[in-house]
């Protein structure tokens, strides 16, 4: 018998097919019945306040032309996080099919016990050399990267420095560490130097995005690496709105800035430009990932990235290795991009990055604004608070190497169109 033939609800009870959405059977004891009132509360006042998040729901591949449930015809998609345009490509489709039928679906095993496999070594090794770095550990996503490195390295005679706006896995991550924590003002490298300046830590660990998600400015990584040397400080650098793209060849902010090989950390992904699919990775000295071999809690206790994600890695990783060509392509879209949207009257924030907020100041505006765009075919989302400040609502625009001329000509021409439609140019 073939698996394609395998009849699977042959062996199940019917009746759990006759029971539709919604009416499966539940706890409906006074507790439960507690608990969905509270948990009702809090959706009805996360609606009220006009922050409740809705998800469109993409009935295609991820790709700069997309299908959207309840949009007729193809979408231009202009938010995805998919700098390189690499979601999609068929090439790396074709090699990661070619690692899940070599390698399995998944290893059901953690890193230290049976989930290692050369081809987990080799995409760290291809990681390591991308950046410059002795050695690399592969997590389930930057998310975990970003939990399970403060408070495997940090004690309480240590002392660590985190911009006000930082990822939240990184604001979550040294939550869990027991070091002492301060927080200076975005940017800030006055208010960064005072705090540096009254610490008496063993360890000071300056932290920063190297690029921030919602406003596409860079860090000042020049001048935290000064106060660094100054102090006799550490640098660690978020690098997930970077890597890949970002710089001359794509090695993120430090090349950006001239510093490369400078940076003590690193912390990234390659759930974004590296091929959208999951996985994040710490890259640095050798006893740094030796020691969170040991002891980061997301690694040990975390199931070993599954073999296609490990393929797309690889592949991404020697793509980049030999060309910059996807990345010279993002960059020169992004010029064309912010070029014509400030020449027509828009304020775009962020600096000479793809993420390129289009700022409305206005929540409401910024969701009609949105809901516009979608008629004209074009994907963008409205941010407002609290994923961002009060009073600065914006449409965050996000450019890709596979978008044509024509399509970044295509968004703007319907930003236009909108912006006079709706009063803001």
């Amino acid at each position: 018998m073939t698996m394609s033939s395998l009849k699977y609800t042959t062996y199940l009870p019917k009746s759990i097919f006759s029971i539709s959405p919604g009416k499966r059977s539940l706890s409906n004891t006074s507790a439960s019945k507690q608990f969905r009132s509270i948990l009702q509360k809090q959706i009805d006042d996360i609606k009220s306040a006009g922050t409740y998040k809705n998800e469109r729901i993409i009935t295609s591949s991820q790709s700069t032309a997309i299908s959207v449930k309840g949009s007729k015809g193809s979408i231009l998609n202009f938010c995805a996080n998919n700098y390189l345009g690499l979601s999609n490509n068929q090439e790396i489709i074709q090699f990661s099919k070619e690692m899940m039928e070599s390698y399995g679906c998944g290893l059901s095993s953690v890193r230290f016990i049976c989930g290692t496999q050369d081809i987990h070594k080799t995409l760290e090794n291809k990681i390591s050399q991308f950046h410059g770095r002795e050695d690399t550990i592969l997590y389930a996503s930057c998310f975990d990267a970003n939990a399970g490195i403060f408070e495997a390295i940090l004690t309480p005679d240590d002392a660590v420095f985190s911009d006000e706006l930082n990822h939240a896995s990184i604001i979550d991550g040294i939550r869990l560490c027991k070091a002492k924590k301060s927080r200076y003002q975005h940017r800030n490298m006055d208010d960064l130097e005072q705090q540096l300046k009254a610490s008496d830590g063993r360890i000071k660990m300056i932290v920063t995005d190297g690029v921030f998600s919602m406003d596409g400015n860079v860090a000042p990584l020049t001048d935290i690496c000064k106060l660094a040397d100054k102090y006799n400080a550490l640098v660690f650098v978020d690098e997930c709105h970077a890597t890949g793209f970002f710089g001359e060849s794509g090695r993120g902010t430090e090349e950006f800035h001239g510093l490369l090989g400078r940076i003590d950390i690193i912390n990234s992904t390659l759930g974004k430009a590296l091929g959208g699919a999951s996985g994040g990775y710490t890259t640095g000295p050798k006893q740094l990932i030796d020691l969170l071999r040991q002891k980061s809690r997301p690694y040990l206790f975390s199931n070993s990235l599954p073999p296609a994600v490990v393929g797309t890695g690889i592949k991404v990783i020697d793509m980049l290795l030999s060309s910059s060509q996807l990345t010279r392509k993002v960059q020169s879209n992004t010029k064309r991009f912010r070029t014509t949207m400030t020449k027509a009257g828009f304020t775009i924030a962020g600096m000479d990055h793809p993420i390129s907020p289009v700022m409305l100041y206005d929540a409401k505006l910024a969701s009609d604004f949105a809901d516009e765009m979608l008629k004209r075919g074009i994907y963008v989302i409205g941010f407002s608070y609290p994923v961002v400040p009060k009073d600065k609502a914006r449409i965050r625009v996000q450019i890709s190497a596979a978008h044509t001329e024509d399509e970044i000509d295509q968004c703007t021409d319907a930003f236009i169109q909108v912006g006079k439609q709706l009063g803001v140019i």
